[in-house]
């Protein structure tokens, strides 16, 4: 049973650990949601006004960040973008790595040093994806007339 109980738990950390690399890329719409949704609460506007108003906060934030990301061409403002999205993805990384190395380890110097490898791996990977989701630039535009 102990068997049983420790590969449970490895699963049970690779999943969260998947599901953290797979939802990276959603960290600043979550962040931006959060807010704003604490915000709607704070100024009265209910639970569920506040879930509304921090649902539609978010899906606005995701979609202006695909739709600059996407349509829009200097790379220094694609750059710009991706960063505003990695950054968070970073931070909830640290955090999360953080956790995880609280439970394995008592050494705080290694627990940092581990958070922030974890920090850059998986803002690295919410790069990776961001840059995987813009459409392809076309190297050379040929017209062959005949």
């Amino acid at each position: 049973m102990i068997f049983l109980g420790i590969l449970l738990c490895i699963a049970g950390i690779g999943f969260l650990c998947w599901l953290l690399f797979t939802l990276a890329v959603y960290a600043l719409p979550f962040f931006v949601g959060v807010t704003v949704g604490m915000w709607a609460y704070g100024t009265g506007a209910g639970p569920l006004g506040a879930f509304v108003v921090g649902i539609s906060a978010a899906g606005v934030t995701l979609a202006a960040g695909r739709f600059i990301f996407t349509f829009v061409r200097p790379v220094w403002a694609r750059l710009a973008v991706a960063l505003l999205f990695a950054a968070p993805a970073a931070v909830a990384g640290y955090h999360a790595t953080h956790g995880l190395a609280k439970l394995a380890m008592p050494s705080v110097g290694w627990q940092i040093a581990f958070s922030i490898v974890g920090a850059v791996a998986i803002g690295i990977t919410a790069w990776v994806r961001l840059v995987a989701m813009a459409p392809p630039e076309p190297a050379m535009q040929t017209v062959v007339r005949g």
